[in-house]
């Protein structure tokens, strides 16, 4: 770990002691969001200091124009930006005629900071003493509300506690910011309406380019001591800002406050015309809820999302937090009810990574969503990539496939690849399998396959085309090669035979033809009007097998393993336990070359594939496999520490596993891989959720069957998950000795522990 300021708890992140240093990382750890929207953590009154400002409208975003030293053929134009949304909630606090400014203050003290995960609020409290000598106490407390997902809602309070004082509150809203991510400085907003009327104010802006059309909005409250106050506040206005400022005095002791609404209508949901009367019903509905009757509401909404996605863990509380964390921020960032959008790699906590698309979403991310939710919302993740079918295909022609071959986008905010460096644009084409298997991994846990008539069987034949393109007859191996890409191991880039990839592609070509021929025999009126539509024939997909069939896989008969491309064994085999620990991580200290050129594995290729494809190989094989390749893993990607855990798990390495699993678990509250200020790893966050239940549960669907092999890490007493399997809740509460298994309603299940049938009666338990 490379921090460890954050204090362990059951239920809630907290920080205690203003640090400056801290206050980018913090930003991140404390983000907030609501599916909709989100924003980082940044203090509401002015911050003179080090900081990172950001708040995000989900689906809102900019191309911004590629930049790169040399123009390749087939580069994307743009790489798409998530942007940093106008500012709402800002509020200026003046104390006898000075900013409350924390970088600024003589002294600050008694900081603390929560973010309590089982309620879904950011709270604040400190002591200042301001340079005038005013010494004053303020609590903060916010929300983004989940059942008004416009709208967000500040209660800040200031008590002054050394003397009567006149205080002012400013909040505002704000057009005129910028992004941390730019290539170019580009303007991104056009502001094009700054309104205000009895307490209420609008500000009405459109995206550059991609005219998005959006109505930031703010009304304001002010209490002395919990009862409101009627003041007249000035106003004050300019092209991109309006601020109101409500004065008053206030006496030594007594407590004034301000509650803040605000948010964002957009017209992705509303006429763009009609965004400020949109914008006037939510505030509407929020004033006359307030605060309280919101905040109550809040708890309930994230209660019912606990009771079906917590997993606890007893024994071990920084465990405990990390799991919570994990699971808390995905459901900030996605919660399926909206299937034009997707789950960025950041979020809403930072701007790295575009907020766009990547394969995390099908490798990592399904899984999770398909198990603690309705199965619609994994079905709409998978409708994501269908109905950005066409653009896959486009995206194929660009680098010169045709007939309808798809390649899907490494990154994407509409369906058209956005990333800007060559060896991922170009080579890091594995991407196009995992969206396959995701197809695949749905209808084995869900046991719904009408997706693939209906609309799944177009994208694995698309992808299949796009892999019998992409192969190439070897003369000299007899076999057909995939040359010059970059696997998931993104520290090894124009390659030859990277196994993962053409495993994957063999898998995929394989898969769409099983699928073609279950359509035809039993949904033919699909099967025509699909053949009508793609062009199929026999001969084609007589082709595909040929090249599935004759597949090269790089293999070393000396290690009796796989290998991850052509050249691996050509390199100096150093493992990483001999590397200087000042070295690490060697993406912050390396050259590019060097990296190139070392054994070291950013993170899970090979073993990828055996993580997917497991019941393909037998545990031995997987062993082999793990101990020949884990030495030479790195582990500097947020996505590896989860697959490592669940392999280890799987042959009874538990405590690499336990290892592992705290690494995925708390990558960023420890900052491991020392980049947390640029926003949290919510993909990977999945991971984490697969780390216990797929890892130390053992859950898998074997001859459709829902299958265990619970194991517990000896650092803890127990622990326990729910699943929705087929739309029946499986509670799995596992302890040292015994695992118990609970069904709740619906009817009795088979399932199997340890690969002997159990069976489950409906709301009783089954101890094993």
């Amino acid at each position: 770990m490379n921090q460890d300021y954050i204090k362990p708890d059951n239920w809630s992140i907290i920080e205690e002691g203003f640090h400056a240093e801290r206050v980018e990382s913090s930003e991140s750890l404390f983000s907030i969001g609501n599916g909709a929207m989100g924003q980082r953590a940044n203090f509401e009154e002015q911050y003179s200091g080090k900081t990172f400002q950001g708040s995000y409208i989900a689906g809102v975003y900019y191309p911004d124009k590629t930049r790169v030293g040399w123009w390749k053929n087939g580069y994307p134009e743009y790489f798409a930006k998530v942007l940093n949304a106008p500012n709402w909630i800002g509020i200026n606090v003046a104390i006898n005629g000075e900013q409350l400014d924390l970088n600024k203050c003589k002294t600050v003290q008694d900081f603390r900071r929560e973010l309590n995960m089982k309620e879904g609020w950011l709270s604040r409290t400190f002591k200042a003493t301001l340079q005038n000598g005013i010494e004053v106490e303020v609590n903060a407390k916010r929300f983004l509300s989940l059942n008004q997902d416009e709208m967000g809602v500040i209660n800040y309070q200031v008590t002054p506690l050394n003397s009567d004082a006149e205080i002012v509150f400013q909040p505002y809203i704000d057009s005129g910011i910028t992004n941390e991510d730019t290539n170019w400085d580009d303007k991104f907003w056009d502001t094009t309406q700054v309104s205000h009327d009895n307490n209420q104010a609008f500000i009405q802006a459109k995206t550059m380019k991609t005219d998005f059309y959006t109505c930031t909005f703010m009304e304001s409250k002010v209490f002395i001591n919990g009862k409101s106050v009627l003041i007249e506040p000035n106003v004050s206005a300019d092209a991109t800002l309006v601020s109101y400022s409500y004065k008053q005095n206030v006496k030594q002791g007594e407590t004034y406050a301000i509650h803040k609404f605000g948010g964002y209508t957009v017209d992705r949901n509303h006429d763009k015309n009609a965004l400020v009367t949109a914008a006037k019903s939510v505030l509407e509905t929020a004033t006359q809820l307030g605060f309280d009757t919101l905040l109550e509401q809040q708890k309930q909404a994230w209660a019912n999302i606990w009771d079906m996605a917590d997993i606890t863990i007893s024994g071990d509380v920084k465990a405990q937090q990390g799991i919570r964390f994990n699971i808390f921020h995905l459901n900030q960032t996605y919660l399926g009810k909206d299937s034009r959008l997707n789950i960025g790699p950041k979020g809403f906590t930072g701007e790295k990574y575009g907020g766009s698309t990547y394969w995390d979403t099908e490798a990592y991310c399904i899984p999770f969503y398909m198990a603690t939710k309705d199965q619609k919302v994994a079905r709409s993740l998978l409708e994501y990539r269908y109905n950005h079918l066409q653009k896959a295909i486009e995206n194929a022609e660009k680098l010169g496939f045709t007939n309808g071959a798809a390649l899907y986008p490494m990154v994407t905010m509409n369906g058209e690849e956005c990333h800007n460096e060559w060896e991922i644009t170009f080579e890091e084409i594995h991407r196009n399998g995992a969206i396959a298997f995701a197809i695949y991994n749905y209808h084995r846990f869900t046991n719904d396959y009408s997706y693939i008539p209906e609309k799944g069987l177009e994208v694995l034949i698309g992808i299949a085309r796009f892999w019998h393109q992409r192969a190439t007859f070897s003369t000299a191996k007899n076999k057909y090669v995939i040359l010059g890409v970059t696997g998931p191991n993104e520290y090894e880039n124009n390659v030859n035979n990277n196994w993962y990839t053409n495993y994957i592609a063999k898998w995929c070509i394989d898969y769409a033809i099983e699928n073609i021929s279950k359509v035809e025999a039993e949904y033919d009126t699909d099967f025509t009007r699909i053949m009508n539509k793609v062009k199929l024939s026999k001969a084609e997909i007589s082709q595909w097998k040929s090249v599935a069939d004759a597949m090269y896989f790089p293999y070393s008969e000396e290690h009796n393993v796989y290998l991850q491309q052509d050249g691996f064994l050509d390199k100096e085999l150093i493992k990483v336990d001999e590397l200087d620990a000042s070295q690490r991580p060697i993406n912050q200290y390396w050259s590019w070359d060097r990296i190139l050129r070392s054994p070291y594995i950013k993170q899970a290729d090979t073993l990828q594939g055996f993580y997917f494809f497991e019941d393909h190989f037998s545990t031995e094989e997987l062993e082999r496999h793990f101990d020949f390749y884990e030495p030479y893993t790195v582990h500097e990607s947020s996505l590896s520490p989860c697959v490592h855990s669940i392999q280890a798990a799987k042959i009874d390495r538990m405590e690499q596993a336990y290892t592992f699993y705290l690494r995925t678990s708390r990558l960023d509250l420890d900052d491991y891989n020392k980049e947390v200020h640029e926003g949290l790893h919510i993909t990977s966050m999945a991971g984490t959720w697969m780390s216990i239940v797929e890892g130390f549960g053992g859950m898998r669907v074997k001859d459709n069957t829902l299958s265990f092999s619970p194991k517990i890490p000896k650092e803890w007493d127990g622990y326990s998950f729910k699943i929705n399997f087929r739309n029946q809740i499986i509670k799995v509460n596992v302890n040292q000795g015994k695992t118990n298994f609970e069904l709740e309603g619906g009817e009795s299940l088979d399932i199997l522990v340890n690969d002997k049938k159990v069976t489950i009666e409906a709301n009783s338990l089954v101890t094993v």
